[in-house]
C-alpha cells in the first residue's frame, strides 16, 4: 500500500508451522514472504532464496487464574514443565517466573521452536523427574504430541478461554498396537507406495530417496505420489498398492491411520516393516 511493491495472498490451506509455503512464493516471483501466526519450524536459512517475516500472534489471558489454577492443584516444590503453543508462549514465559519461588519449573526447548513452544509432530522428551506437563492452550492436538513423547508423565491442560483445567489422557497402548499392526501387514507388500507431501514443507525429498533406494535394494516394486492433502479416496485410485508411506505429517498415520484401507505408515515405521531398525 506504502510501497511500489506487488503484494499477492497465497489462499491455499495452512495447517501449521510446517506448511510455509517458499517454494511457491518462489514460483510467483516473490522476494519477500510473510507467514502469519505460526512460529519457524522450518528455519529462515532454508527457505528458497527469500526473505522471511513469521508475524508470531500473541494472545493475552487472564494470567492470574491461571497462576492461581496451578497452584491449588499442585503442592509447593512440585517439578512441572511448562509448554503451550506460539500464541501463549510469552505467557508460560511470565508464569514459570512467578512459579520459580514454590516450584521446580521447566521451560523446556525443542529447536528451532522457541522456548515452551510445541507441536503436534514436535516435542521435547522431558526428564523422568518431572512430576508433570501444564499445557496452556485449547484443544488436544499439540498436547497430545509431548502425551506421546513421554507416556510416563501426567499431563494437564488449561484452557484460557473457558479457563477449564483438566487431566488429559492418551491411549499409548492402542496407539502402539494400531502402529504395530499396520506395520506388520505392511511387512507382506509386494508393491509399496510412496507419498512425497507438498503442502509447504511437510515433504523431504532426501527420505524419500533414501526409502527408493532400499525398495530397490530389496526388489520391491513402488510408485511415486506427489500430493498436498492425503485423503482414502486418493490412494483407493492406486488398487496395485499394498502399502503406504507417507512423507509429510507424522500425525497423518498415528491419528488417521486406520481410515485408510491399506497401511499408512510414516518413514519409521516403513524402516521398521523393512527390517532397517527395531521397533522402540
Amino acid at each position: 500500500r506504502f510501497t511500489d511493491a506487488e503484494a499477492v495472498v497465497m489462499g491455499d490451506v495452512t495447517y501449521g508451522a510446517c506448511c510455509v509455503d517458499d517454494y511457491t512464493a518462489r514460483a510467483l516471483g516473490a522476494d519477500f514472504l510473510v507467514h502469519y501466526g505460526h512460529s519457524c519450524l522450518i528455519p529462515i536459512d532454508a527457505t528458497q532464496g527469500l526473505k522471511m517475516l513469521y508475524v508470531f500472534v500473541d494472545i493475552k489471558i487472564d494470567t492470574a487464574h491461571f497462576l492461581e489454577t496451578i497452584c491449588f492443584n499442585f503442592a509447593a516444590g512440585t517439578s512441572l514443565a511448562l509448554v503451550s503453543t506460539i500464541q501463549f508462549v510469552s505467557t508460560v514465559q511470565a508464569v514459570s517466573q512467578e512459579l520459580r519461588s514454590q516450584y521446580k519449573v521447566c521451560v523446556p526447548q525443542c529447536k528451532p521452536l522457541s522456548p515452551g513452544e510445541i507441536l503436534g509432530c514436535t516435542s521435547p522428551r522431558l526428564t523422568q523427574d518431572t512430576d508433570a506437563i501444564v499445557y496452556l492452550g485449547d484443544g488436544r492436538f499439540h498436547l497430545e504430541s509431548i502425551m506421546v513423547a513421554n507416556p510416563g508423565i501426567p499431563a494437564y491442560r488449561y484452557d484460557p478461554y473457558s479457563k477449564v483445567f483438566s487431566q488429559e489422557h492418551y491411549g499409548h497402548e492402542d496407539m502402539c498396537r494400531a502402529r504395530q499392526d499396520a506395520i506388520c501387514t505392511a511387512t507382506g507388500a509386494r508393491c509399496w507406495g510412496l507419498i512425497l507431501g507438498t503442502l509447504g514443507r511437510q515433504g523431504s525429498l532426501g527420505i524419500l530417496q533414501h526409502l527408493e533406494s532400499r525398495l530397490r535394494a530389496l526388489g520391491r516394486p513402488f510408485v511415486r505420489v506427489l500430493l498436498s492433502e492425503i485423503f482414502p479416496s486418493k490412494l483407493q485410485l492406486f488398487p496395485e498398492v499394498d502399502a503406504w508411506v507417507q512423507i509429510a505429517c507424522p500425525r497423518l498415520s498415528i491419528d488417521w491411520g486406520q481410515a485408510f484401507s491399506k497401511p499408512l505408515l510414516t518413514p519409521y515405521e516403513a524402516a521398521v516393516a523393512l527390517r532397517d531398525v527395531e521397533w522402540q
